[in-house]
């Protein structure tokens, strides 16, 4: 496991003030400590954007903030609608024995080695991320799945399939472990779907994200 580390400058701006802070080559940001007060933070973009895309949501994060150093996950991140930049992070201390819930990604292997791709068929992910629960030292960066097996558009891989590492169990209790992770197909089929897809597609789809993500971002703004 990677040590994925930042340190973090005490802020006073909020709201609309923050602006200032990301003008002064800062990302804003916020730790919450359970029943504690809130603390606001700020660190330099290059190095808080290295760590989001290396520590992602699913790897604990080592935070000295004032001085004092604390464990903790990458909670929420929030984006800027156009630029798709990092305008704001929520940090959650964590206590390294408990258990925690975190997003790990799923990352297929064997990619080119199985006979259904060597047969001219196509091999797709279905999920990329799932949810799993243990103590911050036993937390995967990611969940390996081989796809050197299949052969046939009949096969498919699971969240049976998946293999947990000791301490690492689902986070839902009921995981529907049935569903499909990667599907074999065939190019043409594939082809076919996704001309359909396109003309189920309506043009008023796209403005609802867009207002979504402006009223994430200005809530953020508010509340930090």
């Amino acid at each position: 496991m990677h040590d994925f580390s930042l340190k973090l400058d005490i802020r006073t701006e909020t709201g609309k003030q923050t602006v200032k802070v990301r003008h002064a080559g800062f990302i804003p940001s916020v730790v919450y400590e359970g029943t504690k007060e809130t603390i606001l933070t700020q660190s330099p973009i290059v190095e808080t954007v290295k760590l989001v895309h290396g520590a992602g949501k699913h790897s604990p994060v080592t935070l000295t903030v004032d001085g004092k150093k604390m464990l903790a996950m990458v909670k929420t991140v929030d984006l800027d609608p156009v630029r798709q930049s990092i305008i704001h992070i929520g940090f959650h201390a964590i206590n390294k024995n408990d258990e925690i819930t975190a997003e790990v990604p799923i990352a297929l292997i064997g990619i080119g080695e199985s006979p259904a791709e060597k047969a001219g068929l196509i091999v797709l992910q279905a999920i990329e991320h799932i949810e799993i629960k243990a103590k911050p030292a036993d937390l995967p960066e990611s969940l390996e799945l081989s796809i050197a097996e299949l052969a046939t558009d009949d096969d498919k891989l699971t969240v049976a399939d998946l293999v947990l590492p000791k301490g690492v169990e689902f986070a839902d209790n009921e995981q529907d472990t049935e569903l499909v992770i990667a599907n074999v197909y065939e190019p043409a089929a594939l082809e076919a779907a996704n001309e359909a897809a396109a003309g189920d597609a309506t043009i008023d789809d796209e403005p609802v994200v867009e207002a979504e993500a402006a009223d994430t971002a200005e809530s953020t703004e508010k509340a930090a």
